[in-house]
């Protein structure tokens, strides 16, 4: 007797395991659909995630004096640079671990370990999304711009504190809500009312990963 293929095996093909949006993936044009799994644009929620501290440290500058018009650009201009570098750093995370990853049910259907992107692919991809990034780092002012190219090394040397470290959480908290001191540096500058802050949702980030994890 044949054995009946897996239907979500059918339905889904080589869409990842842990897609959170796995029907706007599969309704893309095949041809984008690996790179909008590959920058994890089917996972919204860490854009949010790298989103909302950018929000936070602007507004926390602005609550003396309240908003200006100004701020609407940030705002679009944070957004904008949020969904390039999300999907630059997991671009680069899935680079990383593209031999682990193969190795692993649920990671085994990403694009690079499937087959789906080129290692070459995922390079030209990766240099897209940093040059949309570079062009909203030319927007910003000087201070922020200074701050931004701090969290460089951060997001480089992620997915090797997953093999050296026991605490990788912590090191995507410092990574992930840099933004914060971005955002801050945008509207006037960093104060220690700022760090407090960064410090604060360095911890929201080491909880939530540790569940996810």
């Amino acid at each position: 007797m044949t054995e009946s293929p897996d239907p979500d095996q059918k339905r889904w093909g080589n869409i990842p395991l842990d897609s959170a949006l796995p029907d706007w993936l599969q309704n893309l044009p095949e041809g984008s659909r690996p790179y909008a799994a590959l920058a994890r644009w089917d996972r919204p929620v860490g854009i949010w995630l790298l989103l909302l501290p950018c929000w936070m440290g602007l507004a926390q500058m602005r609550i003396p004096d309240g908003f200006q018009w100004i701020d609407l650009v940030w705002i679009i201009l944070f957004g904008i640079g949020a969904v390039a570098m999300r999907g630059a750093g997991c671009t680069w995370n899935d680079i990383r671990d593209r031999d682990i990853d193969g190795q692993v049910e649920r990671t085994a259907a990403r694009p690079i370990p499937s087959g789906d992107v080129s290692l070459q692919q995922a390079y030209y991809f990766l240099a897209a999304q940093l040059a949309a990034g570079f062009l909203v780092w030319l927007c910003l002012p000087f201070d922020a711009k200074m701050g931004a190219q701090l969290s460089i090394p951060l997001v480089v040397a992620y997915p090797s504190m997953k093999r050296i470290t026991w605490w990788p959480q912590a090191w995507l908290g410092f990574t992930f809500n840099f933004g914060v001191l971005v955002g801050a540096a945008t509207a006037t500058n960093v104060t220690g009312a700022t760090g407090v802050l960064y410090l604060g949702l360095v911890c929201w980030t080491v909880a939530y990963d540790a569940i996810y994890a």
